[in-house]
């Protein structure tokens, strides 16, 4: 064995020896009365210290929920504002309402109550998508949420200052059927410039004119 290697095992063992002296020395202090009791005042006080770091952690976690929920409301309000902005921006201060004059040689075998009675239904359906749209988003169900995002993933910059359905507007805010009639009836409104059609992204929107 090399002698620097003596050495350093010596070092270690004239080291734990010493540790060993320590722990003897401290063992032995222990026992003496007034450092005894010194000893137990200490450890109750580290129980109490331990408590205190617990209650710390627990009210940085709070904190740190507190923050999270904060910073979680500051988007959503940002997001609210952004769409309150993008109404503004993009809907007319009143609502149209759609009306037809005589068209006869377009009329078909189609009455006039026919023809009201369907106007009546399409508004019907504008009033009811554009209320979702005035509304503030906080309270909303699930589902007119969903709806008051397919509204605004619908708009183009085409259809800016308008109000405008899709077929999908029909279905869901009234009982009518998107049949032939239906579309017959379209067909009378454009011609009396009552509607007109903005077309993309596979979708017609009417837009009431």
């Amino acid at each position: 064995m090399a002698s620097s290697d003596l050495e350093q095992l010596c070092s270690h063992i004239n080291e734990k020896i010493g540790n060993i002296k320590n722990t003897m020395s401290l063992r032995n202090c222990g026992q003496e009365p007034a450092l005894k009791t010194m000893l137990n005042k200490i450890g109750d006080e580290i129980i109490v210290v331990n408590e205190l770091l617990n209650k710390l952690e627990l009210e940085i976690e709070y904190q740190e929920q507190t923050s999270n929920s904060l910073k979680e409301l500051c988007e959503s309000l940002e997001e609210d504002f952004k769409d309150m902005q993008h109404l503004k921006e993009n809907i007319p201060p009143h609502l149209p309402q759609v009306t037809v004059t005589k068209s006869l040689y377009m009329k078909s075998r189609l009455t006039y109550c026919q023809i009201n009675d369907i106007i009546k239904e399409i508004n019907k359906a504008v009033a009811s998508k554009y209320k979702i749209l005035h509304q503030p988003k906080k309270p909303m169900s699930s589902v007119a949420r969903n709806l008051y995002h397919r509204f605004i993933e619908e708009e183009t910059k085409d259809t800016k200052g308008h109000f405008f359905i899709v077929e999908a507007d029909i279905k869901e805010f009234t009982a009518l059927k998107v049949d032939k009639r239906f579309h017959v009836i379209l067909n009378i409104l454009r011609h009396c410039k009552r509607l007109s059609e903005v077309r993309g992204g596979g979708l017609t929107r009417y837009v009431i004119t």
